[in-house]
């Protein structure tokens, strides 16, 4: 879908099976979406940083028993909060302190290490949707040396920034119901090696999870670079990979279809990426979403990756111009330079803005239906239209499903941009197949919309 901006209906034609183009679809804000929207607060996430900076350094490796310096300090303050907010939720967010041991491992880790992920789970009120959401930042923070344990850092916006986006989402969120489940989730050990994500990565995968999503907030609240002096905050970045990781280990002849199809830009993360940029400008005011088509930035790494290693969906946002003076420094003034992750070099405003575009997302893939299933497209005969099948959802949660739409983009376009509803099980388009990608997805009553499935091409 075309980036639009509001008040704030978006208008796609709508086709039926009988061709008739005359009418329209109205993408109108869900109500309780737009609502919290407007309670997440720049001034909260302020504080939330001003605490986190507070504890020093939050290295990873740091002191876990002062009470008010190092990691087990900052994690402490973080479960606070959670359970604070667990106060207001009816029962249903419980917050937790996963931990666990790590020997030395000859490159960051030089001793056993008391490790712990701060984790909120808001469960789901429909006891038949088993989907989990997770959103993260990682609490862990570095000056130059990243074996540097003692020396002040501040880690405002690396990572204080995605840190206190999940404690302000935790926070909105708690207060409301949904009818999947989502789990906010503060992490360790990022800078000494994805060490916290691995652990949550593996454990949703022992455990089974169904996780659908994973949202990854790393570097997203400063709005300047340096070198290039550029200074703006209306645009941030979605970081997702193209083909999944998994085709390495495939041996099924998946990577095959995926070549001859053409979906090598239609991954699991890029699909996501897509959803985001479309829920999140509908809801955010003066902000683009810049789909980035890698899974990461150069010689960097985030904690969205070993899900992704693993197949599930899972981007990384991050600020649009990086400023590296205040990334991974000691503090220092250097020829007139002054270095050092500090909140006062932070725009709140923005972050505030990048936080509300995490909460869209996330409020309508709890509120959505499950996906439809086995969504085939027919490749049996020479058309110049497009026939689509597919099955309703699979997991009955007892909610009611408006319809399905069926979306469409040129091969080359980067996101969608015709939307065509219906309530019927198949569709058939005037549009030929050979020149579209198409896409279907449920949606509910409130007119949330699941994640997109692209259809497997029906040979036979």
């Amino acid at each position: 879908m075309c980036s639009m901006k509001k008040p704030i209906i978006l208008l796609f034609s709508v086709l039926f099976t009988t061709y008739s183009f005359g009418q329209t679809v109205n993408i109108e804000r869900d109500p309780q979406i737009a609502e919290l929207v407007t309670q997440v607060s720049a001034d909260s996430l302020r504080a939330h940083i001003n605490g986190l900076v507070s504890f020093g350094t939050r290295h990873t490796l740091s002191t876990t028993s002062d009470k008010k310096k190092g990691i087990g300090a900052a994690r402490q303050w973080i479960l606070g909060k959670f359970q604070q907010y667990a106060k207001q939720s009816g029962g249903r967010l419980t917050a937790t302190l996963d931990t666990w041991t790590l020997q030395p491992d000859g490159r960051r880790i030089d001793k056993p290490a008391d490790m712990g992920n701060v984790m909120a789970t808001l469960k789901g009120t429909d006891p038949n949707d088993d989907r989990i959401f997770i959103v993260q930042g990682h609490m862990d923070s570095r000056v130059t040396n990243v074996m540097n344990r003692e020396s002040d850092a501040p880690g405002a916006n690396d990572d204080g920034s995605g840190t206190a986006a999940v404690i302000e989402l935790c926070r909105v969120m708690s207060k409301s119901q949904f009818p999947a489940t989502i789990i906010f989730v503060t992490l360790t050990g990022e800078e000494q090696g994805l060490l916290g994500a691995e652990h949550l990565a593996e454990r949703a995968i022992k455990e089974k999870w169904n996780v659908d999503a994973v949202l990854n907030n790393d570097i997203m609240g400063s709005n300047n670079s340096n070198e290039t002096r550029i200074i703006d905050n209306t645009r941030l970045r979605v970081f997702s990979e193209g083909l999944p990781a998994s085709l390495l280990r495939d041996s099924t002849g998946r990577i095959g279809q995926i070549r001859q199809f053409g979906n090598e830009n239609d991954g699991k993360a890029r699909t996501l990426a897509r959803y985001v940029k479309e829920v999140g400008e509908r809801y955010v005011e003066n902000l683009e979403v810049v789909m980035i088509y890698r899974n990461d930035r150069y010689l960097r790494g985030g904690d969205h990756t070993p899900f992704v290693q693993r197949g599930m969906a899972a981007v990384r946002f991050t600020e649009m111009n990086e400023n590296y003076d205040h990334q991974h420094q000691d503090l220092r003034v250097e020829n007139g330079t002054e270095y050092g992750d500090y909140a006062k070099f932070m725009d709140f405003e923005y972050l505030r803005k990048n936080t509300a575009l995490n909460l869209a997302c996330l409020a309508n893939l709890a509120k959505s239906p499950s996906v439809p299933e086995k969504v085939t497209i027919d490749v049996r005969n020479l058309t110049n239209s497009t026939a689509l099948y597919w099955q309703a959802p699979k997991t009955s949660t007892g909610r009611k499903i408006r319809g399905y739409y069926v979306l469409m983009r040129e091969t080359h376009w980067p996101f969608w941009q015709k939307k065509f509803f219906t309530t019927k099980l198949g569709m058939t388009l005037p549009y030929s197949k050979d020149n579209y990608y198409f896409a279907v997805q449920s949606v509910s009553e409130d007119g949330n919309e699941s994640l997109p499935v692209l259809p497997v091409p029906n040979l036979r």
